[in-house]
């Protein structure tokens, strides 16, 4: 099959949930969660759903658990948080041991656009993206800007990436 049928053939509207680490954010009440809240808004441009949101703190455990949790109920989920360098950056660290497959391409050319916009700061980003049990995990930074850069980047090819997952479940 063909790009070009594999992506007439995919669906069109995807079950996306949000999961944002943040430790400052976790247990606060209502929180400010600026990047969750654009990620959501991008997601609906495209005519996806948004069925799912929560908060974790920095926990390799906790982050782990409530992946899990959230990829019973949908296609893609998006990370805010925990991809840059600090010590308490273990979004990474919680993710990767489970993907299925890693799909590098995402995260080499996000930091190429990034280090178009920003130099070389973009550098220090472990913005990533893997498949697990035909489901699609996106690890993004933390802040609005590098959650609207990894969206732009990728959001036209989910539709085809999930179609391909599924092509021989």
């Amino acid at each position: 099959m063909t790009y070009h049928e594999h992506r007439t053939k995919a669906k069109k509207e995807l079950k996306f949930g949000i999961l944002t680490v943040s430790t400052s954010r976790y247990g606060a009440g209502r929180p400010e969660d600026l990047a969750g809240d654009l990620a959501k808004q991008l997601i609906k441009t495209k005519k996806h759903k948004v069925v799912r949101r929560a908060i974790v703190p920095d926990s390799i455990i906790k982050i782990r658990k409530k992946v899990l949790e959230i990829l019973e109920d949908v296609d893609v989920l998006v990370i805010t948080g925990g991809t840059g360098a600090s010590k308490t950056d273990v979004t990474l660290e919680a993710i990767k041991p489970i993907w299925d497959k890693e799909m590098p391409g995402f995260g080499e050319a996000f930091r190429m656009e990034g280090y178009k916009k920003i130099g070389s700061p973009a550098l220090l980003s472990r913005a990533a993206m893997g498949v697990l049990g035909g489901k699609i995990i996106l690890c993004l930074p933390g802040s609005p800007d590098g959650v609207k850069l990894g969206l732009e980047i990728i959001m036209d090819e989910l539709p085809h990436l999930k179609f391909v997952l599924e092509e021989n479940t």
